[in-house]
């Protein structure tokens, strides 16, 4: 379903989409016809396709139903089917989301904006990939910043000045990943001949999180089903000529929590335990 709120976005970028499940061609036709899905959805369902390609998960025991699912994930080919990127989880509880990966990997701008700040220094635009989630998806939030004229920031790695920094406050209900900061300029200080890292103009800071199991996230939900996402951006801004205080941004993104959709396709249709010989029960 998050596939197809963000086909158009996709297919912007000159890419198609398929997915391919262990699912029955009854069971993807159900499921296609109720969530209106309109790319192709491949049944595999005697997983050859996903052993071929080592993606079958092995953690689940033989005699699960479940047995068969791969590694939940995302592969992105050119036109001459060559794989240009992947994005993989190990644990099939957890996935990339379409929107993350469209931010990530091709900078897209986030559709919602969480709140815009204005300083003496900068205006920044917090954006999360998208604002209604479910659990064990992994989205990007993005800080976009737009210094002012003559003005710079200390990238991170900077010896003896305080670098911008970016940090989220820790909460059961969501795992935050490394933040990924731009490749930077150098800029020679000359009176004091030094050349140190910095950032000009504008350039995006983005953050991937991943939510946590369904029991973390819903005891931190307001009464309206949204999660709060707090934060903080931290920095010092200087001219050519003075280096001002440091500088605390309070930053929040407001997320509204999904459940997951737990309607089951009729009974004969549904998939059974196998049996050791590898025959459904």
């Amino acid at each position: 379903m998050e596939l197809q709120q963000n086909l158009e976005k996709i297919r912007k970028r000159g890419l198609g989409v398929a997915a391919i499940s262990y699912d029955s061609v009854g069971v993807l036709s159900t499921f296609a016809q109720r969530k209106g899905i309109s790319y192709p959805l491949l049944s595999d369902e005697d997983s050859k396709v996903i052993r071929a390609y080592a993606l079958l998960n092995e953690s689940v025991p033989p005699g699960s139903p479940q047995f068969g699912i791969p590694y939940p994930g995302t592969f992105i080919l050119d036109a001459l089917g060559t794989v240009v990127s992947k994005y993989f989880e190990s644990d099939f509880r957890q996935r990339y989301t379409a929107s993350d990966i469209l931010v990530r990997q091709y900078g897209e701008r986030p559709g919602s904006t969480s709140q815009t700040v204005e300083t003496k220094h900068l205006k920044l635009v917090s954006s999360a990939s998208q604002t209604n989630v479910r659990w064990g998806q992994r989205i990007a939030l993005t800080v976009d910043i737009d210094l002012k004229g003559g003005m710079h920031v200390y990238a991170p790695g900077v010896d003896g000045y305080i670098p911008i920094d970016w940090k989220i406050k820790s909460a059961p209900a969501f795992t935050p990943h490394e933040v990924t900061y731009p490749a930077s300029q150098q800029l020679y200080l000359k009176p004091i001949h030094e050349t140190v890292p910095v950032y000009k103009g504008r350039f995006r800071l983005v953050q991937e999180i991943t939510l946590g199991t369904d029991e973390e996230i819903k005891p931190m939900l307001s009464k309206d089903g949204s999660l709060a996402i707090e934060g903080a951006l931290r920095y010092q801004a200087c001219d050519d000529r003075v280096c001002y205080l440091m500088q605390t941004v309070p930053l929040k993104w407001a997320l509204h929590y999904d459940e997951l959709d737990r309607q089951r396709v009729p009974p004969r249709m549904q998939r059974k335990a196998p049996s050791p010989d590898g025959d459904t029960k």
